[in-house]
């Protein structure tokens, strides 16, 4: 084989190498966060309620995304379950094939900027009759045709971009699956944390149901014992008889949203929850780490995997753009084929039997009102990608503002209520007295039986919203991907806001 009729077979493919640059998308420029600069509620007051530093805790961390999930959770069965889960929660499976699948498109859609070769062969067997053959009549009836070699089959020359572009597209997709794997990790981490503290929660209220029925049959014992002594009236002892009923209404829905939050923590995990797992942490404050570091707003464009995989998805509309207007212009392929050609299967190898064959082809849009729709359409889908970009980052900062506004009055909500369960708590030893004193009648008993139930139930529900609070200002910032702190670079501007140390339910008396 001669070196020119190689250089000649090289060539096309040398100059599409050349051309791999030009591109006609356009030139990228992340849009401007239209978000404020400064997120609500952190005021220095909200500084100054004092909460360990989450430096002290995990050194290594300066922001929530590069604090490690094991880190921020200090619950032993807690952390145990979020690992079963991260390992066999369905959802996970399928975001982690979703990134496979897209991984293996943009490996498809790259590999067309390459020629597709192939070695093969083929061979032709005419018989024809003696008023067509070639050679006249004292040709042979039956010709032959064999060739072999190596070729291409309609490799484009990408002078335009076209091909870099989708494949740029594809690539973007596939950074944009990532992300979303991120995404449902950190969502994974969060729900199987707030599905924890649902039933850990759950279980409290149904020990506090417990108390009080025992409190409440004592007190139904002692009407009961007055009625039957002459005492107390029938008025009396059907109210006593109501409290009583009305605990044990509660005690059944308590155990059925006992076992309904069972059973939603172990659709999370993905399998039975096991019965070797480690002893939980007293349900309160101590089982989330108590500060958070924050940064600023700016920091949630590289921190939050929904955001990034936006803004992937938004360069991928760019590219979009370039391959549409790319179709405008010429489209060239080749067809070539370097080898042998015989008319006898025996000599097709021998010396003097090379063959080559080029076949380049061009086609020129004349009537482009389908391409000028596709441009039409990459435009409209890339002013979408923007807007959905731009919501996303307004649907962070909003998440983050939420539960920032949420660590701020907390506290002092908890407060108030420990308080108010004190003063019923007073309210009924009082009444019970009063009652058996002959001053007050049992009304004032069951009143204060009520307020001092809903009271005790409003604490442990707030404390329960205080703490899926702190896990939603973690996730929103973009923490729980990581297993352990990571080391990033301080952010400019970044600060830790501390947590109030009782923004916790505690032990219901």
């Amino acid at each position: 084989m001669s070196s020119r009729v190689l250089r000649s077979m090289m060539a096309p493919g040398l100059l599409a190498l050349a051309l791999a640059g030009c591109s006609l998308a356009p030139r990228y420029e992340r849009p401007v966060a239209p978000i404020p600069q400064q997120y609500p509620d952190q005021s220095a007051s909200a500084r100054e309620k004092g909460g360990l530093s989450a430096h002290a805790i995990a050194p290594s961390a300066t922001g929530a995304a590069g604090l490690g999930w094991r880190q921020f959770f200090r619950d032993p069965r807690l952390i145990a379950l979020i690992g079963i889960a991260l390992n066999n929660n369905r959802d996970m499976r399928i975001a982690v094939q979703r990134v496979l699948e897209a991984r293996a498109q943009y490996g498809i859609q790259d590999s067309n900027r390459l020629p597709t070769l192939g070695i093969g062969g083929n061979g032709t067997i005419q018989g024809q009759p003696a008023n067509l053959r070639s050679n006249g009549a004292a040709g042979g009836s039956v010709s032959r045709y064999y060739q072999a070699g190596l070729g291409t089959t309609a490799f484009q020359l990408d002078f335009f971009g076209r091909l870099k572009n989708l494949s740029q597209v594809a690539y973007q997709q596939y950074l944009a699956s990532e992300q979303a794997q991120r995404t449902v990790h950190i969502t994974l981490v969060a729900q199987v944390a707030g599905a924890y503290f649902n039933l850990r929660a759950a279980e409290q209220q149904a020990d506090l149901l417990q108390k009080t029925l025992a409190s409440r049959q004592q007190t139904f014992n002692l009407v009961q014992s007055q009625f039957k002594a002459g005492v107390a009236s029938t008025l009396d002892l059907n109210q006593a008889q109501s409290l009583l009923d009305s605990g044990r209404a509660d005690q059944a829905a308590a155990i059925r949203a006992q076992s309904q939050a069972r059973n939603a923590l172990q659709l999370l995990v993905g399998e039975p929850i096991p019965d070797n797992l480690p002893q939980g942490a007293v349900f309160g404050k101590d089982q989330l780490l108590v500060a958070i570091p924050v940064g600023l707003p700016s920091d949630l464009l590289e921190r939050r995997p929904d955001i990034m995989g936006a803004e992937n998805n938004l360069r991928a509309a760019d590219a979009n753009i370039g391959a549409a207007r790319a179709a405008f212009f010429p489209s060239i392929s080749i067809t070539g084929l370097l080898g042998f050609a015989s008319p006898a299967l025996g000599g097709l190898f021998q010396a003097g039997q090379h063959y080559w064959s080029l076949a380049p082809q061009i086609t020129q849009p004349l009537f482009a009102g389908g391409v000028s729709g596709g441009l039409d359409l990459a435009k409209a889908s890339q002013k979408e990608a923007v807007a959905q970009y731009e919501k996303t980052i307004q649907t962070a900062f909003r998440e983050v503002a939420d539960a920032l506004a949420g660590e701020a009055t907390y506290s002092q909500q908890l407060d108030a209520l420990r308080s108010l369960e004190q003063s019923n708590i007073q309210t009924l030893k009082l009444s019970k007295l009063r009652y058996t004193s002959g001053i007050d009648s049992f009304l004032q008993v069951q009143t204060a039986e009520v307020n001092l139930y809903t009271a005790q139930i409003s604490f442990l529900q707030t404390g329960l919203n205080s703490l899926v609070n702190r896990v939603a200002l973690y996730q929103a910032l973009g923490g729980g991907w990581l297993e352990n702190s990571a080391t990033p670079s301080v952010p400019a501007g970044a600060g830790v806001l501390p947590v109030a140390a009782d923004a916790a339910p505690g032990k219901t008396q």
